[in-house]
């Protein structure tokens, strides 16, 4: 979803709003070498990053109100670029994005899947693989399988392709900024302004819960997992208090060919937490 680029602590969490969904903990400080850019795509201007000189193009997709540096800095900044060009991107209306602001129409997730690939046939990057996150993962099952001819290799994390009745209580518990702690929202606002921020967030709760009632079964992309052709990695932290772990089960199981991995103590930022150990995870299989 989203994370604050912060190297805090948080204290008295409210129970409402799991910590790991909500902020990023404890980054180490890495260098920042790489320069954001912008590029226009259909009179968007994409505010994104690319590092590295590999032969493998990899695109880091972000979750909900996620940046470059947000969900991403330690990819960046530590895969290996010797074997990997790593982009990264603030999608329309995320972090330097802007403008349009933000909205969730019903197929959002789909709008940016297009988004995404638009954005690397502008970089002139035909073919690629894909590290989404959270939301991100979401619309990067979309653009893996309607798409396959553009698409090397999937890894996706906090990802699911329904939304259940009990997927919008959690939501529902972050939708008003009054539940979450000064320090939490702090980092965000800075980013967003308190008005784009709360106005956005309860916009995405709106679309996910108007997809678990309108859609049969919940459904976002399930229908598509057929037609996801390459190899696929589906990556789970088993302590995800965001993602219960059927969702990675159903990918599993509906993707032909998808390897499962999981981190025993993970949450939904794993990749952050545990960095060094995703970033090798991700290189084994990306350059196998």
């Amino acid at each position: 979803m989203f994370r604050l680029c912060a190297n805090l602590r948080l204290t008295q969490l409210p129970k409402s709003v799991p910590e790991s969904f909500m902020i990023t903990l404890g980054l180490r400080r890495y260098s920042s070498p790489a320069k954001e850019a912008k590029i226009s795509v259909d009179g968007v201007n994409i505010n994104y990053v690319k590092v590295g000189t590999g032969q493998q193009n990899v695109l880091c997709f972000p979750g909900m109100l996620g940046t470059i540096w947000t969900d991403f800095k330690p990819q960046i900044e530590k895969l290996d670029t010797s074997k990997l060009t790593v982009f990264a991107w603030d999608p329309p209306g995320y972090g330097g994005s802007f403008p349009p602001n933000r909205t969730y129409p019903p197929d959002f997730y789909y709008q940016d899947a297009e988004w995404a690939l638009k954005f690397m046939k502008a970089l002139n990057v035909q073919r690629f693989s894909l590290l989404g996150w959270s939301d991100g993962g979401i619309s990067s099952l979309i653009l893996a399988a309607k798409h396959p001819g553009h698409i090397e290799k999937l890894i996706v994390w906090g990802a699911n392709a329904f939304v259940t009745a009990e997927d919008t209580k959690l939501y529902e518990g972050i939708r008003d900024l009054k539940n979450w702690s000064d320090r939490m929202k702090a980092p965000l606002i800075k980013i967003y302004g308190e008005e784009y921020l709360s106005k956005t967030l309860s916009s995405w709760v709106d679309a996910l819960v108007d997809i678990q009632k309108n859609q049969v079964n919940g459904d976002i992309c399930r229908w598509l997992l057929p037609f996801i052709q390459c190899p696929t990695l589906i990556i789970h932290g088993a302590k995800d208090p965001m993602v219960p772990s059927l969702h990675p089960q159903y990918l599993l199981e509906n993707i032909k060919g998808a390897r499962y991995h999981e981190f025993p103590d993970g949450k939904h930022n794993l990749h952050l937490k545990y960095a060094d150990e995703f970033n090798k995870l991700v290189e084994e299989f990306l350059l196998q």
